[in-house]
Parts: C-alpha cells; sequence; structure tokens
C-alpha cells in the first residue's frame, strides 16, 4: 500500500460508517468503530459522549427510534497522517422518524485510527448547518 492509498481507504471505512448508519445495523456499526475508552461521538445537539460503551448506546437508541435514513454526502475530502485518518463531509439526511419525514442538512468530521491494518473510527462529530458562510465569505459583503 503506497502513502497515496491511505486517503481512499479512509473514504472507503467513512463509506462503511454511512453505509451502517444508513442499513440502522448495530452489528456493523460495530464493525465500524474501535472499541476503546478514548472514542468520541458528538450527535448534533447531543452531549459528548466518552467511551466506546457510550457511543454504542446511542446507536442502538438512534436505530431503534428510526424508521429509514438516507445519506447524500457531498464536499468529502480525506487525509491521512500516520496512522490517523479524518474525514471531512456534508451530510445530507432523508429520515423517517415515528412517521415523520425530515430532510436535515449536516457537517461531520469523521476520524479514523488503524488497528491492525483496518482504519476504526475513534470520532464522528456531527453539527447542523444553520446559516450559509461566514460574512467575509458571502459575495455581498465583499460589495458585489
Amino acid at each position: 500500500m503506497s502513502p497515496d492509498d491511505e486517503p481512499a481507504e479512509v473514504e472507503e471505512a467513512n463509506a462503511r460508517f454511512y453505509r451502517a448508519f444508513e442499513a440502522l445495523d448495530l452489528g456493523e456499526m460495530e464493525r465500524v468503530w474501535a472499541h476503546g475508552e478514548h472514542v468520541r461521538c458528538v450527535h448534533p445537539g447531543w452531549a459528548l459522549l466518552e467511551g466506546w460503551e457510550a457511543v454504542r448506546q446511542s446507536w442502538e437508541a438512534i436505530f431503534k427510534g428510526s424508521g429509514e435514513m438516507r445519506f447524500s454526502l457531498g464536499d468529502v475530502q480525506a487525509r491521512v497522517t500516520g496512522d490517523t485518518g479524518w474525514v471531512t463531509c456534508a451530510e445530507n439526511i432523508l429520515s423517517q422518524v415515528r412517521g415523520n419525514i425530515a430532510v436535515t442538512a449536516l457537517v461531520a468530521t469523521n476520524v479514523f485510527e488503524r488497528q491492525g491494518g483496518e482504519w476504526r473510527m475513534v470520532l464522528h462529530h456531527a453539527s447542523h448547518v444553520l446559516a450559509g458562510p461566514p460574512p467575509a465569505d458571502r459575495e455581498d459583503a465583499r460589495g458585489g
């Protein structure tokens, strides 16, 4: 494996995470994640979850309360340094919860570490997109 292949491997680990999420498959989600006390997760609107058991329980609760979930990812960017890789992306989620259909826009950072030659998630942090880019980046803020 060359260093050029590593970002693609981390992107594939990231894709496995979203496939497990869409399938509402706790067993597959368990295979995606590292199982240490160092793992962390921040679901939108939730407090920081620390350690695999707390993270696992959160996925179990989310999956039990969800009827269907479909992801459309955008702006996926993967990077690798040593045995750590991370992906940033935009999540557009179509979901059904208790009979209600919702569309949600989030941004996410997913961090992976290489364990025994495989990439395992150690951090998922997703936040709602509540506004556009900061004023300095907007065309109207530049006088145009």
